[in-house]
């Protein structure tokens, strides 16, 4: 699901199970989980409160990319390195993530 608003809010949050995320959370605004703890949701004061409650720290577009990058770099040199019998019984390589 994409959102239409166009303006986004970008965080690394460590993700703390049960609460992170409530039903009330997700009815008030888009939210997406990216490799590297890295958290993308509209921004709107909703999601900064959110953002605040769970101790997560603000990243510009480009520096939350950069973690996503790294992240998803480094899986797709571990699935490069498998074997060609892990290779097959996994689900694929990695693919590359662009935020939005």
């Amino acid at each position: 699901m994409a959102t239409d608003k166009g303006f986004f809010n970008y965080c690394v949050a460590t993700n703390t199970g049960k609460g992170f995320i409530t039903h009330t959370d997700s009815r008030k605004f888009w939210i997406s989980g990216q490799p590297g703890n890295v958290w993308v949701c509209d921004d709107i004061p909703e999601s900064r409160d959110w953002v605040a409650r769970n101790s997560g720290t603000v990243k510009t577009k480009a520096q939350a990319q950069a973690i996503v990058t790294t992240e998803v770099t480094n899986a797709q040199n571990a699935w490069d390195a498998l074997s060609d019998e892990e290779k097959a019984a996994s689900s694929g390589r990695p693919g590359d993530i662009t935020l939005p």
